[in-house]
């Protein structure tokens, strides 16, 4: 069937996947519309795999693989360095087993952003950002160095430098088209969607604007950039329909909170989620994105939100070209994919009413994205789950004569207006500008102990902001620019206030308050216990209040210059007041001017220089850049069997085990085992910089394996020290688990890790899997996996079972000398494989317990085979040559 159709817009003619050609009007209209671009990535894509996606879409086929293919992909450094570590690794592979490395690249277009690295080292004054980016660059030359190598080494490879903006906030500001076009046959060009995968679990923000895009685990991202598809399992779509709209007062943040409360206590994992219904069109673009941002908090490959009228008037605002606009309207007119409101809404698999009308102001915390609370029940949730229990937050008092008051558990020492989910809107930081600027007016101030910092998602809102005169506002009340990077988000908050840090040395239970997206324990600053994710306005009138036992609905935030109470509501500007401001300041010339040097960088960046070469030399004394382990003893052909026979327990961990427990991104503590190794090697202590910059060196990585503070290894009982410890080979000692793993590898003995549900929450990092991988692990047994983990185990070749419906490693009665095997993994195919495991105790006893491993597609089972993605890389290119 030829699915092919002509569409002409301004005088130039495309050809389109016509959806009309595939299914009749009826049938699409009952599809939801993410659902519609999936099956125009596969018809266009994938032809051969359209027959069973078209009947599992329209009920009258099973459920089936979806086999799908960007046509771009996005990194950050902190996945990105390891990436381009990993091909120089894979040319170096290729070349020694008689293949051609030059074939190893990119072969659709790649865009790296270097969000993830600078750090809040400097806050407070007006020198901020530059002196933030002169430690950035001064720490990671040597990574910045190779990054240029990769320019100029690879085809298809582009990167935004430091300083510049975050991943998502640039892909939804300058880089993402709505509609691709790409060449086809005879020299015609091909209009499409612009569909998506990148390396960070928050890509579901660009889903805001109507484009179908997740995350992905940087095994799979590096796949997908040597034209392997992204395999998914044909997705159920559960419908959100709004009504009403927004009460005035509560905002996007307030909403995003709420769903992710919403959806976490729902099954949503691996499922999409769209938006529909009569309030839709009350949500603007901005407040799209950030409720899409949040998705992989509740596990939501998707939450996708159609394209409207609403979507292209954001084109246009963020000075997207003319001709771009009307390709994309052209296109979105001639296929299913323009939501109106007088159309009939899709069938969904499941459909769940939300009032907007009844969304309330609210916080999510102490320590996970969907504890939202609402204001009056903030300051009991700080005492109950920090303090555990009742206690007076005020038992212990911390004096610093500075401060001018004692400070006590609950008190706010860090405030930081962070992250693109909140700071790529623009109604979001506004109001935050107007209240400083109320509160300044006023004579109110941050507490001196509150560690402030503003680091926006972009230089376009440094632009709007001070075209607004809020800046100097911000800078009023301690907020001042810090940098233009994720920054306290990732946990890039450096160091407290001088005293604070001695204070909580001593025991201070801090708190943190970000308009971040994720608060997991230790996450934002190793030495705070609790965070709070609010909106931009909110981290303000915590900062002058600086602390979090107050509800901020009723009770004064502090006095002014005369003595007199001051409440929020004095303070919160009115939305009028709000967008008014934003249609007088937000404008497309702050877009176009940006995106005209979004490639260009700061001074720093173009300092850097570096000659490019086909394979890269590395330097045996580099502390930052080795070549990868898993790279370099890798056999021609793909193993004889998957059989795991023989192995030992390793950890057996409780529930929501996230993929910082097991791969931490934050400071390297000169006392941890992997700061030992790196001033062993003559580092500076000043410079022994994060986890997610060293992520180019597995020396380090390992030796930071598992040693967040909060994973307990329930093998160990009293034997556990801090961070989830090991028994050794033979089990007469516990050790920190990279030592414990050592005596392990001399045996060649097979490990295997135990875990309860959402085991590899959090951010996608590949890391948490590699690390897993090069520590031994062959399985992961857990009641329920994150879906990009998951993903990620698959790629470094370990394999994730499940236990059945009502187990867990709690009735195995595991001590950690059992021999265990693994039965059934030579015999796999898509679905859910039945895997038998055998335990055999030291004293002959033997039970055997049914578990099972669902795979998604075939090149899942490919990858488990071959030991990973870059090993089926490797052996597929070399293939190739050798053919």
């Amino acid at each position: 069937m030829d699915q092919f159709s002509q569409l002409s817009v301004d005088d130039t003619t495309y050809a389109i996947v016509d959806l009309y050609k595939i299914l009749p009007p009826e049938q699409l209209r009952r599809l939801p519309y993410s659902i519609r671009l999936l099956l125009e990535n596969v018809a266009r894509c994938s032809p051969e795999a359209l027959a069973p996606v078209l009947a599992r879409a329209t009920g009258q086929g099973p459920d089936c693989e979806v086999p799908f293919k960007p046509n771009r992909l996005m990194f950050h450094d902190t996945t990105c360095l390891p990436a381009l570590a990993d091909f120089a690794g894979m040319r170096d592979l290729v070349a020694e087993l008689g293949g051609d490395p030059q074939r190893m690249n990119p072969l659709i277009p790649a865009v790296l952003t270097i969000d993830h690295s600078v750090i809040v080292e400097r806050y407070g004054d007006a020198e901020a950002v530059e002196a933030n980016l002169d430690i950035d660059f001064r720490r990671n030359g040597e990574r910045y160095r190779f990054i240029k190598w990769a320019q100029q080494s690879l085809d298809n490879f582009q990167v935004i430098p430091p300083g510049t903006g975050i991943i998502h906030q640039m892909n939804m500001e300058a880089l993402a088209r709505v509609v691709w076009e790409s060449p086809g046959a005879a020299g015609q060009p091909i209009l499409h969607p612009d569909d998506m995968v990148a390396t960070d679990s928050h890509t579901p923000m660009i889903n805001g604007i109507g484009v179908l895009a997740w995350g992905v685990g940087g095994l799979e991202g590096q796949a997908a950039m040597l034209g392997e598809p992204v395999p998914i399992s044909f997705p159920q779509v559960i419908g959100i329909r709004v009504r009403n709209a927004l009460r005035p007062g509560v905002t996007a943040t307030d909403l995003a909170l709420h769903v992710a409360q919403l959806l976490r206590q729902r099954a949503v994992v691996g499922k999409f989620v769209e938006f529909t219904g009569p309030g839709l069109a009350s949500l603007g673009w901005a407040a799209r994105g950030t409720v899409a941002n949040m998705a992989p908090e509740y596990g939501a490959t998707v939450v996708f939100f159609p394209f409207d009228a609403q979507t292209l008037d954001y084109l246009k605002l963020s000075g997207r070209s003319a001709e771009q606009c009307h390709k994309v309207e052209a296109y979105m007119h001639a296929q299913p994919f323009w939501r109106r409101e007088d159309e009939a809404e899709p069938d969904f698999d499941e459909l769940i009413e939300l009032d907007l009308a009844g969304i309330e102001p609210s916080l999510a915390g102490p320590h996970q994205p969907h504890q939202r609370r609402a204001l009056a029940e903030v300051p009991a949730s700080f005492r109950e789950e920090v303090l555990g229990g009742g206690r007076p937050l005020g038992e212990e008092r911390f004096f610093e004569p500075s401060f001018g008051e004692p400070i006590t558990h609950g008190s706010v020492v860090i405030s930081a207006i962070t992250s693109c989910t909140n700071t790529a809107n623009p109604q979001l930081m506004l109001q935050a500008g107007l209240l400083a600027r109320k509160a300044r007016a006023l004579g109110l101030r941050a507490k001196p102990w509150v560690k402030t910092s503003l680091s926006p998602g972009s230089r376009v809102v440094a632009d709007y902001l001070e075209a607004a005169g809020l800046l100097d506002d911000f800078a009023a009340l301690g907020f001042h620019l810090a940098g233009f990077g994720c920054m306290t988000c990732i946990g890039n908050s450096g160091q407290l206030e001088s005293h604070v840090e001695a204070f909580a040395e001593r025991g201070l239970k801090g708190v943190a308050v970000l308009s971040g997206n994720r608060n997991f324990e230790g996450r934002v600053n190793p030495k705070v216990p609790a965070g709070y994710l609010a909106s931009p306005a909110l981290c303000v009138a915590y900062a002058i209040a600086g602390r979090i036992d107050i509800d901020l609905l009723h009770e004064p935030l502090g006095t002014d210059r005369d003595g007199n109470p001051v409440t929020l509501a004095q303070l919160m500007p009115g939305d009028a007041e709000v967008a008014a401001l934003e249609r007088a300041v937000v404008r497309p010339e702050f877009f176009q001017q940006r995106l005209a040097t979004v490639w260009d960088g700061t001074h720093h960046w173009q300092a850097l220089s570096a000659t490019g070469s086909v394979r890269f030399p590395w330097a045996a004394e580099s502390t930052y850049l080795r070549r990868p382990r898993y790279l370099s003893e890798v056999a021609a052909a793909a193993p004889d069997s998957l059989a795991i026979r023989d192995a030992k327990a390793f950890l057996v961990l409780g529930d929501n085990v996230t993929t910082d427990h097991i791969s931490p991104a934050g400071a390297i503590p000169a006392d941890s085992l992997a700061g030992r190794w790196l001033l062993e090697r003559g580092e500076d202590p000043r410079d022994l910089n994060q986890y997610s910059t060293r992520r180019s060196n597995h020396e380090v990585m390992l030796r930071g394996a598992f040693t967040n503070r909060a994973v307990k290894n329930r093998l160990l009982g009293e034997h556990a020290g801090v961070g989830a410890w090991a028994w050794d080979a033979e089990h007469r000692e516990a050790l920190p688990v990279y030592e414990a793993a050592q005596s392990h590898a001399a045996r060649h003995t097979p490990l295997v890790v135990f875990a309860g549900i959402n085991y590899g929450a959090g951010s996608s990092r590949d890391w948490a899997a590699k690390a897993q991988a090069l520590l031994g692990v062959r399985a992961v047994v857990a009641r329920s996996f994150e879906r990009i983990h998951r993903s990620n185990l698959i790629g470094m070749g370990i394999v994730p079972l499940l236990f059945g419906a009502g187990q867990g490693s709690e009735a195995l009665g595991l001590t950690g000398d059992e021999l265990l095997d693994f039965c059934g993994l030579d015999a796999l195919r898509v679905g859910d494989n039945p895997i038998e495991l055998r335990i055999r105790r030291a004293d002959g006893s033997q039970r055997s317990v049914e578990l099972s491993l669902r795979l998604d597609s075939s090149q899942e089972i490919h990858y488990l085979r071959h030991g990973g993605v870059l090993p089926y890389v490797v052996r597929k290119v070399v293939g190739r040559a050798a053919r």
